[in-house]
């Protein structure tokens, strides 16, 4: 069986699917967390893991604990980049946050610890529900379509 063709969006960078997106989402440690504070965007670094479709996140009380009380739509984004060979790639995930049951906190600290980098006092264990995934690698010119062959498809 023959693997399916490589898609490009207009601006050459490979559309990736959601297989790839998961597998890259997880094999980096940090992630940039998007999310609203007092009606403009913020963003934090976060460490994390990947549970199936959701991103699990330790956070103490503060901003992004309540977003995950509200059950806010947010953004997270991971991306590794090679600026010498002009390589990379960047995986977006978007969902509602929510704060994980108390319970549920015990079996994944036995199962999935995650250390906050922080010496957070009160810890919780917050997830991003991943409703839509996406992600674009930059590749080398060579494997790139021309851009008539763009026009074409």
């Amino acid at each position: 069986m023959s693997a399916p063709p490589r898609r490009f969006d207009h601006t050459g960078l490979q559309i990736l699917d959601d297989d790839e997106c998961l597998k890259l989402l997880s094999s980096v440690p940090v992630g940039r967390l998007v999310f609203t504070l007092g009606g403009l965007p913020a963003v934090r670094l976060v460490n994390f893991y990947v549970d199936e479709r959701t991103v699990i996140f330790a956070t103490a009380d503060g901003d992004k604990y309540r977003a995950a009380q509200r059950g806010d739509v947010v953004a997270f984004e991971v991306d590794t980049v090679d600026p010498d060979r002009h390589l990379g790639w960047t995986v977006t995930a978007t969902g509602h946050l929510s704060v994980v049951d108390p319970e549920e906190v015990a079996v994944l600290e036995r199962t999935r610890p995650i250390r906050a980098w922080a010496p957070n006092r009160d810890r919780h264990l917050i997830r991003l529900a991943i409703e839509v995934l996406e992600g674009r690698r930059l590749v080398a010119w060579a494997q790139r379509p021309h851009p008539a062959e763009d026009e074409r498809r």
